[in-house]
C-alpha cells in the first residue's frame, strides 16, 4: 500500500491552463475589476523595500487620504483582505480587560464581537434587530450603562443592506464617555458618502474588493492620532505578530524598516484603483454609486419586488431585496450563474433564505450591468413561478438611467 502511494506522489499533476469563467460580479464582492487595474498588476515586480516601491508606498497612503477624507498620518493598506484590515484595527485597538461595545443589527458586529473577545476584551452589546440601524438613543443609553473604552459600528452593513445614518451622532456619544470609535466601512468606502475626520472617527477600516474594485489582498485602515497613542502605549502588546501596528509602524512610517514581504502586486491594484477614484471624484463616485443603484432599485420594485431597507437607510453600494413567497434563494443564485455567468448572493445569519444581496458597487456599477441584473433576474423569478412583471421592472430601470 505504501508503495501504491509512493508511486502516485511521485507522478506529476496534470493541471490544464488557467481558464476562469467571466461572471459579470453583482453580489456582495468582489466586484468586476477595471482593465486599468487588471493591468497595473501585470507590470514588473521590485523589492518591498526598493526606493521606487517606496515612493509607490506613499503615493497609495496620500490617495487612501483622500478617498476616506482623512488627514490622519496612520492611513495604510494592510496585507491581507478585509478581515485582516478588521482584526488590525480592533486587535491592536482593544486590550485585555478592555470594554468594547458592539451592534447586534448584522452579520459583521458579531464579527466585530469575536475579534473583540479575542484580543481579551469583554464585549457589551447595544440592541437593533437585524435590517435596522443602531438608533443614536439607544447607542447614548448604553453608553452610559457600560461605559466602553471603545465603541464600534457597522456603516455599511452587508448582511442586510443597511447604511448607518447619523453617524456624527454616535460618534458625539461615544466620545462624550471617552471611547474610541471603530467604524466597519468595508462596503461604504468610495461607494457612499464618508468623512472620517468630519465625522470624528477613530479607526476605519475597509476592504479593496467592494466599491474600489480591486483584487483584495491590501485593504484600507486608518487610525487618528489619539487611537494609534493607544496602540503605542499597551503594556502588552498585541495577540497577532503580523498586525501588530506598532511593527507596521516601523515599515509604514518614516523609517521604511523590514516587517514583512508586502503583497507588491496587491499593492499596484490599490494605487491604480485609488487613482480611479480621485480621477472621477469621490463626491462624483458616490452620487454615481446612488443614481445606478437608484435605477436596479426602481427596477426591482417595478417587477414587483420588496426592498429589504426602507428609503432613509438604504444602502446603494448592497442591495438586499426580498425573496418572494415560494422561491428558493438559492435556486434562483444557482440559474443566474448557470444561465447569464451573473454572481448575485443570497442572505446571511438571519436573513439567511429571505433576501438577494444586489451589488451595485465600483466598476461593476455602470448601467449596462444595472440593465442586466434586473433582466436575468426578472427572468429566472417568472420561470420559476414568481409573480413578477419582468418588462415593468426593466421599463423602470432604463427610464431611471435615461433621466
Amino acid at each position: 500500500m505504501a508503495e501504491e502511494l509512493s508511486k502516485e506522489t511521485d507522478r506529476a499533476p496534470s493541471v490544464g491552463e488557467l481558464t476562469p469563467p467571466d461572471r459579470t460580479l453583482m453580489g456582495p464582492g468582489p466586484s468586476d475589476v477595471h482593465p486599468r487595474v487588471l493591468r497595473a498588476m501585470t507590470t514588473p515586480l521590485v523589492g518591498h523595500l526598493d526606493p521606487s516601491f517606496v515612493e509607490i508606498m506613499d503615493e497609495v497612503q496620500e490617495l487612501l487620504r483622500y478617498t476616506f477624507r482623512t488627514d490622519n498620518q496612520w492611513t495604510i493598506p494592510v496585507s491581507g483582505t478585509g478581515s485582516a484590515a478588521m482584526e488590525a484595527a480592533i486587535g491592536n485597538v482593544v486590550e485585555p480587560g478592555d470594554t468594547m461595545l458592539v451592534p447586534t443589527n448584522g452579520y459583521f458586529g458579531g464579527r466585530m464581537a469575536s475579534m473583540a473577545e479575542r484580543a481579551g476584551g469583554e464585549v457589551v452589546e447595544v440592541d437593533a434587530p437585524w435590517g435596522e440601524p443602531l438608533d443614536p438613543d439607544d447607542v447614548a443609553d448604553a453608553l452610559a450603562d457600560h461605559d466602553p473604552d471603545v465603541f464600534g459600528f457597522v456603516h455599511a452593513e452587508t448582511s442586510t443592506g443597511v447604511l448607518q445614518p447619523d453617524v456624527p451622532e454616535l460618534t458625539a456619544a461615544a466620545h462624550d464617555h471617552d471611547a474610541l470609535v471603530i467604524a466597519d466601512t468595508v462596503t461604504s468606502l468610495g461607494g457612499v458618502e464618508l468623512r472620517v475626520d468630519e465625522w470624528d472617527i477613530d479607526v476605519a477600516y475597509s476592504g479593496p474588493q467592494k466599491c474600489l474594485s480591486c483584487p483584495p489582498g491590501a485593504s484600507p485602515l486608518t487610525l487618528s492620532d489619539e487611537a494609534m497613542d493607544k496602540v503605542l502605549a499597551r503594556e502588552e502588546e498585541p495577540r497577532s505578530w503580523y498586525l501588530d501596528l506598532s511593527l507596521l509602524e516601523g515599515y509604514w512610517g518614516d523609517e521604511r524598516a523590514y516587517h514583512h514581504t508586502a503583497p507588491i502586486t496587491n499593492v499596484y491594484a490599490l494605487r491604480e484603483a485609488l487613482r480611479l477614484v480621485a480621477e472621477e471624484g469621490i463626491e462624483e463616485r458616490w452620487a454615481r454609486h446612488e443614481r445606478l443603484a437608484g435605477a436596479l432599485k426602481a427596477g426591482v420594485e417595478a417587477m414587483g419586488l420588496e426592498m429589504n431597507a426602507p428609503d432613509e437607510y438604504w444602502l446603494p453600494s448592497l442591495n438586499a431585496v426580498r425573496v418572494p413567497d415560494g422561491i428558493d434563494d438559492g435556486a434562483v443564485c444557482d440559474e443566474l450563474i448557470e444561465r447569464y455567468d451573473l454572481e448575485v448572493a443570497s442572505g446571511l445569519g438571519d436573513l439567511e433564505g429571505e433576501i438577494f444581496r444586489i451589488g451595485c458597487m465600483g466598476h461593476s456599477a455602470r448601467p449596462e450591468n444595472v440593465i442586466y441584473v434586473v433582466t436575468a433576474l426578472g427572468d429566472v423569478l417568472e420561470s420559476m413561478g414568481a409573480a413578477v412583471d419582468p418588462g415593468a421592472g426593466v421599463s423602470a430601470t432604463r427610464n431611471a438611467l435615461e433621466e
